[in-house]
């Protein structure tokens, strides 16, 4: 065993660091954190200075003993783990646990970070170690334990007053509020007409567009004109202006559609030019990394770290074996290593000439508060590795995000980009005119390279690479036409990934170790839905975002979480101590909570709404959150008669909902038609979906089916695919039908309605005999049955005794079979023969039920 053990989080990087530390290092992985708080009440005991109870996760346990294994025969250890608080939680976590075991008596226990995996950087590093940290492992210790506090106070509120199972986060909770904030204001968004007067010039050389700058001696603003009557009538003054003759025959002032007129002219009044210059954007953080990726490659930011998780841990590259490509991906910083600044340097030089290398190197300013400039930003470990010489090792996915890191990071340390802008101001008559403007590129400098996207294209970028004729003052430009178009203001679009990054970025919510799952938790609790890439909040995400911002407004104050992030890094730089930051917010968050839990009113928590009445019954029509989703009711629970139900369907909200439309959803069940056999086909809407019902028999209505609009014919059609799958889906049945192989969703397998039996992937299923049925059901997990929530249903006694029977019963044939098979000398079924079922699972069987896969 090597005398040195080191301990980083991922395998792959463990295999690549491993060959770098020569023999006298073991390199092993954590996979991940190794602890965390326990899942249930009290893991964080505010009673007792907030003491943790930790428990090692279940799926770590093993690597955490092979450590601790490793550790007793090694005579150092070296803390690897990633360089942010994450990580100097996880070195933390291992040392405890090897401190608890006494472990690590006598030994000598390093911490070392590194930015890159790279030979240099990983030997440079374990060279040169420090001790752990404990001001960034208390900042660590208190975000989880003020995440947990929320979710374990703030759920069970949740599952009292608006739904089931719903849960709150501290930070994701905020990024909701933003989501259904947004969606309100397009909602409460009332567009405005307005309308644009644009003149196209015929100009001999280059025909161009101008934009009405001046109308009648005033500055021409975009509500000037808000209806055609006065946009038709100031066109018709315009081409009166320029000296255009109105065709004979015209009998309006103005007509909706072009008028005819011929002939006029503009006027060059003002010819001014003026260069500029832009400079290239800063090396990538975790933020920018992640807006550039989806709006350039149209990557998720969950996608973008997976992917630049690869890139920094290694990658086989020809003869240079495994090489990390990129530096660390979670960071603030935009700083870069002057090692690195001079091989860019070295890079620019030789691939775009001296010319496009600045006199001096190119500085940013980081904007985070707490970013440390010992870190870098996400750059590749080297500038000469470039995409194409790559491109071969890489999937397609990872080629494209290194393309754009490395771009990127050259493009930060190359020469500005040297734009010329012209604009020519075009008098149309004394008091009008129109302006026209055009930008070329006089150097190009980092855009030969890179140039950064941007959410929405700005008025000024319609004029980047327009080029406009050589004009002088007092040319005359010969008028083409006046175009009068209609245009309505637009709402604020919905956050798309990029930009809610941004939002959370600028709001100082989250850090960049977290945008990815902020986003990732919003999307798997069904919070929000992504529609064309842009998030929509769902009728439960707008329930839990308006009760948050009503009942708990401080907690999803932006103000109030950027500086609870703020305190936190207060406390990762030893500023603060993190016991009375969290008695801070703990007493009045406790408070809140128990206060809500009796005064809100749980009708007012699920965002429920009165529509009007139904004509029909006269009766008040509602919407609001059920326990399986969005419904309509008419009547109330205080009738004589018991209220109507009709889910939602799948495109509506009970936000947004109107009368009419609910009442439309009691026209289900509806009756379509007769059977052949006489009995009724009816179609409805159940918890899983629309459905046509004939009989007992049920079957899915396809996507591209309507239940408001299906007619006879097609559910007859559903019926006859429902009845041919059911006749196709038994292969063989044995016992009158109590053992049966069929034909599942995920391929063939045996039940007996309480087990579910995998067959070998070298049978047939059709070749199966009912021995080799029993013996396959017999070694089969049991599959408990599952009760309301999730949990399992305890069973009752009579129901475990049949199961032991059946399975005795089956025994002797199962050994027979056995037995038979193993003279053959066939190893699938010898095998089969000794995974016995646990004597104990038969009594754990749930009640048998009809199988379903």
């Amino acid at each position: 065993m090597a005398k040195n053990l080191l301990i980083v989080e991922s395998p792959a990087k463990a295999k690549t660091i491993n060959k770098y530390l020569g023999k006298d290092f073991t390199v092993l992985a954590s996979y991940g954190h190794v602890r965390d708080l326990v899942p249930k009440e009290g893991a964080v005991n505010p009673d007792q200075q907030f003491a943790m109870n930790y428990a090692v996760i279940d799926k770590n346990e093993k690597h955490v003993d092979a450590i601790a294994k490793a550790a007793a025969k090694a005579e150092a250890l070296y803390l690897a783990t990633d360089l942010d608080r994450e990580g100097e939680a996880i070195s933390w976590h291992i040392s405890e646990i090897l401190r608890e075991r006494g472990l690590l008596k006598g030994k000598d226990v390093h911490r070392v970070v590194f930015s890159e995996i790279t030979p240099k950087a990983i030997k440079e590093a374990v060279d040169h170690p420090r001790e752990l940290s404990l001001d960034l492992v208390n900042a660590q210790q208190a975000r989880r334990a003020l995440d947990y506090l929320v979710g374990f106070n703030l759920s069970p509120v949740l599952w009292r007053k608006v739904q089931r199972g719903l849960s709150a986060g501290r930070v994701q909770s905020p990024a909701l509020r933003m989501i259904v904030e947004r969606e309100e204001e397009i909602e409460a968004f009332k567009p405005r007409e307005y309308w644009s007067m644009d003149a196209e010039l015929a100009h001999a050389t280059t025909p161009f567009r101008a934009r009405l700058l001046r109308l009648n001696g005033k500055k021409f603003e975009q509500f000037d004109l808000t209806e055609a009557g006065a946009a038709y009538a100031a066109r018709d003054a315009l081409y009166a202006a320029a000296g255009a003759t109105r065709v004979a025959g015209a009998d309006t002032p103005f007509d909706t559609d072009q008028p005819a007129w011929r002939g006029g002219r503009l006027v060059v009044a003002d010819v001014q030019s003026k260069e500029r210059k832009r400079r290239p954007a800063a090396p990538f953080t975790t933020s920018t990394l992640q807006q550039e990726a989806a709006r350039k490659l149209g990557y998720t930011t969950s996608r973008t770290m997976r992917l630049a998780q690869q890139l920094y841990e290694g990658i086989a590259i020809g003869d240079e074996g495994v090489v990390g490509l990129i530096t660390y991906m979670r960071t603030d910083s935009t700083s870069l290593s002057d090692e690195a600044i001079a091989e860019l340097r070295q890079v620019i030089r030789r691939d775009y000439g001296a010319k496009a290398l600045p006199e001096t190197p190119n500085v940013y300013k980081t904007k985070s508060k707490n970013a440390q400039e010992a870190h870098e930003a996400v750059r590749p470990t080297s500038a000469l590795r470039t995409p194409s010489s790559v491109a071969s090792a890489l999937s397609d996915e990872q080629r494209k995000l290194y393309d754009l890191i490395w771009k990127r990071t050259v493009a930060c340390q190359m020469q500005h980009a040297t734009l010329n802008t012209v604009s020519v101001d075009l008098a149309c008559g004394k008091d009008s005119a129109f302006r026209a403007s055009g930008t070329t590129v006089v150097d190009p400098g980092f855009l030969a390279v890179y140039e950064e996207g941007k959410d929405q294209k700005a008025a000024e970028d319609d004029d980047e690479g327009r080029k406009l004729p050589p004009l002088k003052i007092g040319d005359t430009v010969p008028l083409a036409a006046i175009l009068a178009e209609q245009h309505f203001t637009e709402p604020p679009p919905r956050y798309s990934e990029a930009s809610l990054v941004k939002a959370l970025e600028e709001f100082g919510i989250g850090r960049p170790s977290t945008y990815a799952s902020i986003i990732q938790t919003l999307l798997s609790r069904e919070y929000v839905t992504l529609d064309a890439r842009r998030f929509r909040p769902t009728d439960i995400g707008r329930a839990v975002g308006k009760f948050l911002s009503g009942h708990f407004t401080r907690y999803v104050d932006y103000d109030f979480t950027a500086k609870l992030e703020d305190e936190l890094d207060a406390v990762s730089r030893g500023e603060e101590d993190w016991v009375p930051l969290m008695q801070r917010f703990w007493s009045p968050f406790k408070e809140l909570v128990e206060e809500k839990n009796e005064t809100v009113d749980r009708s007012e928590a699920t965002g429920a709404r009165v529509l009007g009445d139904d004509p029909a019954s006269g009766k008040p029509v509602s919407v609001r959150l059920g326990r399986f989703g969005p419904f309509a009711q008419i009547g109330t629970k205080e009738d004589e008669d018991k209220p109507r139900f009709a889910s939602l369907r799948a495109n509506q909200s009970i936000h947004t909902i109107t009368l009419a439309e609910a009442l439309e959803l009691f026209k289900l069940p509806r009756t379509l038609g007769q059977h052949p056999d006489g009995t009724e086909i009816t179609v409805g809407v159940g918890r899983f979906g629309p459905f046509v019902k004939h009989g007992s028999t049920y079957a899915s209505l396809k996507a591209d089916d309507d239940p408001y609009t299906i007619e006879l014919p097609r559910a007859l059609q559903l019926l006859h695919e429902k009845a041919e799958a059911a006749a196709n889906r038994v292969i063989k049945s044995f016992q009158d039908g109590a053992i049966q192989v069929l034909r599942g969703r995920y391929g063939p397998y045996i039940t007996d309605g309480s087990k579910n039996g995998r067959i070998p992937k070298d049978r047939e299923p059709e070749s199966l005999t009912e021995a080799e049925c029993l013996e396959l059901l017999a070694a089969a997990p049991d599959k408990p049955a599952r009760g309301r929530f999730g949990k399992a249903k305890a069973e009752p006694k009579a129901a475990a005794k049949k199961a032991a029977a059946a399975k005795t019963a089956a025994e002797p044939v199962a050994k027979k079979a056995a037995a038979k098979k193993a003279a053959s000398k066939k190893p699938a079924a010898k095998k089969a023969a000794v995974k016995k079922a646990p004597a104990k699972s038969a009594a754990k069987k749930a009640i048998a039920k009809k199988p379903r896969s």
